[in-house]
């Protein structure tokens, strides 16, 4: 699948599929995007000392390395879930520059299906899977998921009800889901599997409104 690098409004990179029509992080700001939605309104509304993460579209590995910087930062540990049908290599990724930290490239270089100790505070776990396989996989309860998966209309199938319902099983009590989707379909289809669901601004110069739902 082609793959071209794009600049995006806060001067971070992203990857664009000409077949798909889509980027993998937004064109507003890629680091912005997923500081925010990710690591503001999900990582550290997270209450749990030491959380179980699960990202359903490794991708780029942006958010996981935002994820590691903070966990860094605060001395938090935390164990790490990503899955990714499709992987990036790493000479894919090392040209969107984000990140010279050597850190950064062991992460992509990492085995998949084993956990990996990054640093203290940092487990890693990539799963190369379908995510609709999760249904099938043994995780430990998962307190916050990161769902960044493409966007409805162009990768309709993993918006499925069956897969939410899928990381609602898997998610621990208070555990939060969060996505840049604030569709209404997607908010009322949370709502009916059981999550509380609230509408929260999305990041500066981007989308209006993401959404945060929460296992009660």
């Amino acid at each position: 699948m082609e793959r071209r690098i794009e600049t995006t409004a806060d001067g971070s990179t992203t990857l664009y599929v000409p077949a798909l029509d889509e980027h993998y992080h937004s064109v507003k700001g890629a680091r912005t995007e997923s500081g925010h939605i990710f690591i503001d309104m999900g990582l550290k509304a997270c209450s749990v000392a030491a959380p179980h993460i699960l990202e359903i579209g490794f991708g780029t590995g942006l958010n996981a390395l935002l994820t590691l910087e903070e966990a860094e930062r605060t001395s938090r540990p935390l164990r790490y879930t990503g899955i990714e049908r499709y992987p990036l290599s790493w000479e894919e990724v090392e040209p969107l520059h984000y990140s010279t930290h050597p850190l950064f490239q062991a992460m992509h270089r990492a085995p998949w299906d084993t956990d990996v100790c990054l640093t203290p505070h940092f487990t890693l776990h990539k799963m190369q899977r379908d995510a609709h396989e999760l249904a099938h996989c043994p995780l430990p309860p998962v307190h916050v998921v990161y769902f960044d998966a493409f966007a409805p209309d162009k990768q309709p199938e993993m918006w499925d009800e069956n897969l939410f319902r899928t990381l609602y099983r898997l998610m621990a009590a208070e555990g939060i889901l969060t996505t840049y989707c604030a569709k209404g379909a997607v908010r009322r289809m949370l709502q009916t599997i059981g999550f509380r669901v609230e509408r929260l601004p999305g990041p500066p110069g981007g989308k209006r409104e993401i959404l945060r739902a929460s296992k009660p």
